[in-house]
């Protein structure tokens, strides 16, 4: 069979092309703060988990690859987010990036990981590349994602007490959350365990875990303030 070419004439090798990268974000609570993992250099500012596309690989593949070599994780659930393509993205070259996110307990990640805050939708440091851009995207993304079910990356662990979920969604939308508001717009999507937490002198809390049903629409305007 003849080799492809276009209507000049052209096969596609032709044509320039462009490298294709993997970029990864991931976001963890550690405390009062939201921070990203983020890898060091050999040389300038650190950079988020990111490798470039071999041939033949999926792009699920390599940010698999990637997260595993890079970061030491496995089994990490991410997804995409956005192809960044301004050819002045890399000092490198001609790269095209296609960014994910992730987010995952601070427990699940290596005790050596180095973390840098996330204050609002931006990093504290600056980072290689456009990464403080991909940053802001799985930012964004989260915050979506945790308006429309409770916890879904489970950032505030299996089961939890209604504190310690506020405390997450405190961290993740970056503002105070009313108490009460906050038990209104939730409790639909959450299920009593029937376990109770006791914590110091105080009253015993009870103990939730995630349910099945979506967060009300309501609880979007609610969080976003």
């Amino acid at each position: 069979m003849a080799a492809w070419t276009d209507s000049e004439g052209r096969n596609l090798l032709d044509y320039p092309r462009p490298s294709v990268a993997v970029d990864v974000a991931v976001l963890t609570v550690d405390g009062p703060e939201l921070k990203v993992l983020v890898v060091p250099r050999r040389s300038g500012r650190p950079a988020l988990p990111g490798t470039f596309l071999h041939e033949g690989e999926r792009l699920r593949d390599a940010a698999e690859r990637c997260l595993r070599i890079k970061a030491g994780l496995t089994g990490t659930e991410f997804h995409q987010l956005a192809m960044l393509d301004d050819p002045g993205r890399d000092d490198r070259g001609w790269v095209l990036s296609m960014t994910h996110g992730a987010a995952l307990p601070r427990t699940a990640l290596p005790r050596d990981t180095m973390l840098i805050t996330v204050d609002g939708d931006r990093v504290t440091q600056d980072l290689a590349f456009d990464h403080t851009d991909v940053v802001a995207l799985a930012v964004a993304d989260l915050r979506e994602r945790y308006a429309r079910d409770v916890d879904p990356s489970g950032l505030a662990g299996d089961t939890f007490t209604v504190l310690e979920l506020r405390r997450v969604y405190e961290v993740v939308f970056g503002r105070p959350l009313p108490k009460d508001s906050f038990r209104r717009h939730l409790m639909p999507a959450l299920e009593n365990t029937g376990d109770m937490a006791v914590v110091g002198t105080g009253r015993p809390a009870e103990i939730y875990r995630r349910g099945h049903a979506p967060l009300p629409p309501s609880a979007a305007a609610f969080l976003a303030g």
